[in-house]
């Protein structure tokens, strides 16, 4: 098995290629995920919008969701490639952090990076104390 480092560049390469897979014909804002589990298991996960917002589900959750229908478990790296958001990294919504901590717990290493490469990683439980929004803390 691989070790973090292989998961998260692993992650994040099958997230950069689900991304093109995303459909968002009224925002454009194309985004992929991806997991990585304890097995090595890789899931992708694309943004699929509804012209009723509510309907939409995000990348990240499209992951996880599809981890649990193929039957792997134990999810330890969550990889997001997304645009910026407000010139800033996007890093998971709240519906999808909540997800998140259901399903991989607080270790879960979730990792951004933007279209050009640049990328952050932090680990779930410790997500909070790292974004900039001064409401999560």
């Amino acid at each position: 098995m691989g070790n973090a480092d292989d998961r998260i560049a692993r992650a994040l390469e099958a997230a950069r290629q689900a991304r093109p897979r995303a459909y968002a014909p009224y925002s454009k804002f194309r985004t992929g995920a991806a997991l990585v589990t304890e097995a090595d298991d890789v899931v992708y996960g694309a943004l699929v919008e509804n012209v009723s917002l509510g309907l939409a589900m995000c990348a990240e959750r499209a992951a996880f969701f599809s981890a649990v229908a193929l039957g792997h478990r134990v999810p330890t790296v969550l990889a997001l490639v997304a645009p910026r958001t407000a010139g800033q990294l996007t890093w998971p919504c709240g519906a999808c952090l909540q997800v998140a901590i259901e399903l991989g717990g607080p270790d879960l290493e979730i990792v951004v990076s933007d279209p050009d490469g640049v990328t952050e990683c932090a680990r779930l439980g410790d997500l909070a104390s790292r974004l900039p929004f001064k409401g999560l803390r």
